[in-house]
């Protein structure tokens, strides 16, 4: 599968979240093109802060391979991934990160800071941007709907 194809798979993951009522995030761990785990958040569902559609992701590719390097493996992943998330790309030795929209509030693979730029013993390639669009889109119709829900207005956001 092509970068695009695997981070329409992605996006796919991300829908299943909104379907949810999760924020739409998702990701998919590939190994030499082939989806080896997928995954979306589940959060508000699991009632889990550690349940980003990452971890979950990383985790499930870890039982697929038998092993907890991923050091052939990708992470396609609709959002700009957190510290959290960060560090278990990191630590999963996953060679390269490619994500869609950023995250101005969170994202640590450039918006806020660049985790992957610090000298940790493991430091994946990032490629930023991919159908972010999409990805946008998705995540502004999520919150337009629980605004709405909720009859509140958007929070004052820090000018970019």
């Amino acid at each position: 599968m092509t970068d695009y194809e695997l981070m329409g798979a992605a996006l796919a993951e991300a829908e299943k979240a909104a379907a949810l009522g999760e924020v739409p995030v998702g990701a998919v761990v590939a190994r030499r093109g082939e989806i080896v785990a997928a995954a979306h958040n589940t959060r508000e569902t699991e009632k889990n802060a550690v349940h980003h559609a990452e971890l979950l992701a990383i985790d499930a590719a870890c039982r697929a391979l038998g092993g907890w390097r991923l050091w052939e493996c990708e992470l396609f992943v609709t959002l700009e991934p957190c510290p959290m998330c960060a560090g278990a790309i990191i630590n999963s030795r996953i060679r390269r990160v490619v994500y869609g929209a950023a995250d101005p509030k969170a994202g640590c693979c450039g918006s806020v800071t660049d985790l992957f730029a610090l000298p940790f013993n493991h430091r994946p390639a990032v490629e930023r941007g991919l159908r972010a669009e999409e990805a946008s889109a998705l995540l502004a119709a999520f919150f337009a709907r629980l605004r709405a829900a909720r009859g509140t207005k958007p929070k004052w956001r820090r000018p970019e």
